[in-house]
């Protein structure tokens, strides 16, 4: 019945969300939403096999109890976050696993090799990656978390062989101080319910200890933000078929119950608490919004001259349904920029916009388990201000870094552009990977109308090429799309600074770049630069073996990268 009106139940439960509707509506007869979401570490593989069997309950189970969970409650189930590192990890131990089955941790199958299966396809720790969602999944995760505004999001995990079980809530002076109280009594509630089902079954378990729910950017932390709670499990990994553990040999049948137990336990726990938790998402944005009205600060600019890094953070915090404007003042804490924009804070997001923009340097608890510091406009290096006053500007929903400008029109002598755009490196790669000579800056110089280029800006001289004028003409396009401004010199003259045939301009070589990957490299560190030179710079470049250093010739690389590692 639920699926034959899901579209008008959801829209129904998003007004919940929306302080303008949220004082008229009764949640006492609307059905909760639940997330119920598995293994985005894939080398933590209970949660994943656990999904199968609760989709399999919730398909074949029969009788009055089960009817009633499913009237009442709208339940979006991901098997696996993550499909990439549970393939690696799946593969691994399936093709290590002996007849006979060995415990012993020191197995081969117990063991895997760089770079594990915890991360997906570019080696991303997407469990750290909700709030920012740099990666496909993440945003295909988010984009779902915001259509639909769940009550209850849980989050399934492993952790050490040698532990139990853990539920959270974590440690008690370890939450962000932007999660209300409430939030965290209704978490122990919740708690109760796996308590009594893990009791059940005689397994040992423990709670409020370890873990934070600070950082927003976690799956288990990502709700609580948002009127929401969210739930992390971590269960003690067999990491194969078996392991030896301080509690016994520690079988991967066992730590899969654990996780379908707990799953049903939630649920229990949701149906329960159903109108407590809608209660609770209603009161949230009608709290957020009285503050909101109550802050001093009534707004946030952020800009930069570099107009691909502010497009970047606007579409990072648009992601979330936070409106974004494009502002008609272009200046923040006093300095102009290209690219202005603002977010005002009376908008149902409020919370959530004061987490990504705020700097908190004073903690309850100095003691973390993970992230403590996420300010988004220094992670992007763009200028913010708080302001007192509105806004004024146009709301933008399109994210598309817009073209940069041809200045100066098509040259028959030279194309120079400025270092400082996040897509340069982009743009100089397209030129090389045409075989156009280009060379940069070591002194400063300046064209006709007296502008001042610094050093490292790039030369595209027009004469010697192997390319003709027009196909140079046609690459400056392309290069424009990257939000680059390009200025034509026509002529190479300047007695300000030095002129374009100047020695001290070098020549750019193509690179051949070999990155270092594999056992003693931080595999995080090798992915971040893998997926900035291969997804947003297209910058050709070998994953090369550590131990190719020792037996190979490695004249055809001019470039070596050395991640972070031992």
């Amino acid at each position: 019945a639920n699926h034959n009106s899901i579209e008008s139940i959801r829209k129904e439960h998003l007004r919940l969300s929306d302080p303008a509707n949220a004082g008229t509506i009764d949640p006492k007869n609307m059905p909760v939403f639940f997330y119920m979401g598995h293994s985005i570490h894939g080398n933590e593989p209970s949660g994943a096999n656990a999904a199968l069997l609760t989709a399999y309950f919730l398909a074949a189970a029969q009788g009055k109890k089960i009817e009633e969970y499913l009237r009442n409650t709208i339940i979006l189930l991901d098997p696996s976050f993550n499909p990439d590192g549970l393939q690696r990890f799946s593969s691994w131990v399936n093709s290590r696993k002996s007849n006979v089955i060995s415990t012993d941790p020191a197995d081969i199958e117990h063991n895997e090799a760089w770079p594990g299966g915890r991360t997906n396809h570019y080696w991303f720790d997407l469990n750290r990656d909700w709030l920012v969602a740099q990666q496909p999944e993440s945003q295909g995760r988010v984009k779902k978390f915001h259509a639909w505004k769940p009550n209850v999001l849980t989050d399934h995990h492993e952790m050490g062989t040698n532990a139990t079980f853990f539920f959270q809530p974590g440690v008690p002076s370890r939450v962000h101080p932007l999660t209300p109280l409430r939030n965290q009594e209704l978490t122990r509630l919740i708690g109760k319910f796996h308590a009594r089902a893990l009791d059940s079954i005689g397994s040992l378990y423990y709670t409020q200890e370890g873990y934070d729910d600070f950082y927003y950017g976690k799956g288990s932390t990502f709700p609580d933000v948002q009127g929401a709670i969210g739930i992390l499990f971590e269960q003690a990994s067999s990491r194969g078929h078996a392991q030896e553990s301080v509690n016994g040999v520690l079988r991967f049948p066992f730590t899969i119950r654990n996780q379908f137990v707990t799953a049903l336990s939630t649920l229990a726990a949701v149906n329960a608490m159903r109108v407590e938790l809608l209660t609770y998402q209603r009161d949230f944005f009608k709290t957020a919004a009285g503050q909101a009205t109550k802050d001093p600060v009534k707004a946030i600019s952020f800009g930069s001259n570099d107009v691909a890094r502010a497009t970047m953070l606007a579409e990072v915090i648009g992601r979330h349904g936070v409106d974004i404007q494009k502002l008609n003042n272009q200046t923040v804490n006093g300095k102009r920029y290209s690219t202005v924009f603002g977010v005002a804070l009376n908008q149902a997001q409020y919370t959530l916009i004061k987490s990504m923009f705020e700097k908190r340097t004073q903690f309850t608890d100095s003691m973390f388990y993970d992230i403590s510091s996420w300010t988004l406009p220094l992670a992007y290096g763009v200028d913010y201000e708080e302001l007192r006053t509105g806004i004024s500007g146009e709301k933008i929903t399109d994210f598309k870094i817009p073209s940069g400008k041809l200045i100066g029109g098509e040259s028959r002598y030279a194309y120079v552009f400025e270092p400082t755009g996040y897509y340069v490196p982009r743009a100089i790669n397209r030129l090389l990977q045409h075989n156009i000579r280009i060379k940069v800056a070591t002194e400063p110089f300046f064209n006709s109308t007296g502008k001042k280029f610094e050093r490292g800006s790039v030369v595209v001289p027009i004469a010697g090429q192997e390319k003709s004028e027009e196909s140079i003409n046609y690459i400056i396009q392309q290069i424009l799309q990257d939000g680059i401004d390009v200025y034509a010199f026509n002529t190479g003259l300047d007695y300000q600074g030095v002129s374009l045939g100047s020695g001290s301009f070098a020549v750019i070589r193509k690179p051949e770049i070999a990155l270092l990957v594999g056992d003693g490299v931080s595999s995080n560190d090798a992915g971040e630069i893998w997926h900035l030179l291969d997804h947003r710079y297209q910058i050709p470049v070998t994953l090369l073996p550590v131990d190719a250093i020792s037996r190979g010739n490695l004249s055809k690389y001019n470039t070596l990268i050395f991640p972070a590692g031992s």
